[in-house]
Parts: C-alpha cells; structure tokens; sequence
C-alpha cells in the first residue's frame, strides 16, 4: 500500500504538495539458500567422504592413524618445505614481473593494455605438458651444446634437487594469468594516473611512488594473487612429476600406493591449511587497505 502524508490546512502556505510515498516490499529469497545448500553438499560430501575413509579401517572400526602419522612420514616435511620454498619464490618472481608491467601499461599508452593482457593470459590456452616437453627439450641444451662452456653449470643449477630453480620459472609462467587478473582489477579500482603526478610533484622517486603509493592500495590484490600462486604451486604435479622432481603434490601420489588413506588425509590437511590461509590473506589485505585509505601517505622531504 502506498503511504500518503497529510497536506497542509493553510490555504497561503506554499509547502510543495505531498506525493505517495511507496514502501518496498521485502520478498523472500528462498532461492538463495536452496542455491547454497546444492553448493555446500557438493562441495562438503565429497570431503566427508575422504575423512570417513581416512578414520574408518574395516574390521578395527575408527582409529586415526593415518593422521597421527603424517608427520613422520618419509619425505614429508623435505617435500612439504621445498613446495612452500618454490612457492615464496614464485610469488617473489610473479609480483615483481607484473606489478611494473601494469603500472606502466596504466601510465602508458592503452594500446599496450591489450598486448600485455595475451602475453599473461597465454598460459591458459598453452597445457601444461606441452610447457613442459619446451622445458625439458631447453634443459637438454645443455649436455648436448654446453658441455664444454660455463653456461653449462648454469643448465645444473637451475635443477638441483634441493631448490629446482626452473620449477620457479615454469610455476611463474603458470600463475601469470592469476596475477594479472587479481592485479588488473585491483588497479582498475585505482587512479594511478592521478596518485603518480601527485607523488611526482610532491618530490617523491618512481621507486618511492611504487613502493609506497601504489602498493598500499593494492593489498588485497596482492592478497589475492599471492593466494591463487600459493594454491597453484602446492598443487602443481605435472610439470614437477615430468621433470623428476618431487614436491609436495608429488610425494602426496608417491605414497599414495602404499599408504592410500594417509595420502587421503595428507591431500584434507593440506586443503584445510590452504583454505586458512586464505582466510588470513583476505583478512590481512582488507585490514591493511582500510588503514591505508584511512592515513596519508608522507612523502620525504615534505611534512
């Protein structure tokens, strides 16, 4: 029902005339929590599935060995700590290749918006064991071409099984099209035009613009793509299976033929730690984003 308020009695007065003022009627949305629902099953039964696999033993009923343990498990935390290790390094490597990249296409002309934006997106369309096959087909260069000069310790250090440097490489190329989505749509958000010729004319460097003006807004785009590279690399079998290194991801289907209900719960663990850290990260950025739109950037030699 429309809601009509009192006109005025006073013939002088010159109070504008009352109109109907319609109240919103609030609908249920029934839809959404059946949408929900269908969406929590689906996800939820397939890991109350593998939990129930991985406590229930047939014949001695409940028991939680294949949790207990994990931890001295062979090759667990050597596997575990070099894919957290190729993980900071990947996002080392991505942030620091895609940040600069994007800035300048924002400053830039926006033509180059789209060359940069194929570039990063290329890895969608190329599959991963044919990156790999490119990998390895360079990494025997080296034996073949390089044996006799001193680029040839260089094609070893990259594959030393204790840091394997081209899985750095070939992750940073995997996560490129992560990166530059969460980036792009946190800069889209940003007037960086605008921020750098302020910073510009306040005296400030382009490294201090970068590092303490662009950045700060973007923390939960970085957030977000440190997250999606971290997902990524603790997940990633192919190319590390295929180039006979063994990671996380890998040692977890290694043991997976002797050891079937702790690969089950190693592959839950990982995934509740995943999901954690995604809850810290998002936190993390919303938390810093709204302390920095809230305190003004000091610029050095200006008070």
């Amino acid at each position: 029902m429309a809601a009509l308020t009192p006109l005025s009695t006073d013939p002088v007065s010159t109070a504008p005339v009352a109109t109907p003022v319609r109240t919103a009627r609030r609908r249920p949305r029934y839809w959404r929590g059946a949408v929900l629902t269908v969406a929590g099953l689906y996800f939820l039964t397939p890991l109350v599935s593998s939990f129930v696999f991985t406590v229930q033993v047939p014949n001695q009923g409940i028991t939680f060995e294949a949790y207990s343990g994990i931890l001295s498990a062979e090759g667990f935390t050597e596997s575990l700590f070099l894919s957290l290790s190729l993980a900071a390094a990947t996002i080392a490597l991505a942030l620091l290749l895609v940040v600069p990249a994007l800035v300048a296409v924002r400053l830039g002309p926006p033509r180059l918006r789209a060359v940069v934006e194929v570039v990063c997106m290329l890895p969608l369309v190329v599959p991963p064991i044919a990156l790999v096959t490119g990998i390895a087909t360079v990494l025997r260069w080296g034996p073949d071409h390089f044996s006799r000069t001193p680029l040839y310790q260089t094609f070893l250090a990259v594959q030393n099984e204790s840091f394997p440097v081209v899985l750095v490489l070939a992750y940073t190329v995997l996560a490129l099209p992560f990166v530059h989505r969460s980036l792009d749509a946190g800069l889209r958000a940003v007037d960086v035009p605008t921020l750098v010729e302020a910073a510009r004319n306040c005296g400030a460097g382009r490294l201090y613009v970068i590092l303490r003006v662009i950045l700060p807004n973007l923390r939960s785009s970085l957030a977000g793509a440190s997250f999606l590279t971290l997902a990524l690399v603790l997940g990633e079998y192919t190319v590390a299976s295929l180039l006979g290194f063994r990671p996380f991801a890998v040692w977890i289907v290694s043991v997976s033929g002797a050891e079937a209900r702790m690969s089950v719960a190693v592959s839950l663990l990982s995934l509740l730690i995943t999901w954690a850290l995604l809850l810290v990260l998002s936190r993390a950025g919303t938390g810093s984003s709204a302390a920095v739109s809230a305190a003004p950037t000091p610029v050095p030699g200006k008070e």
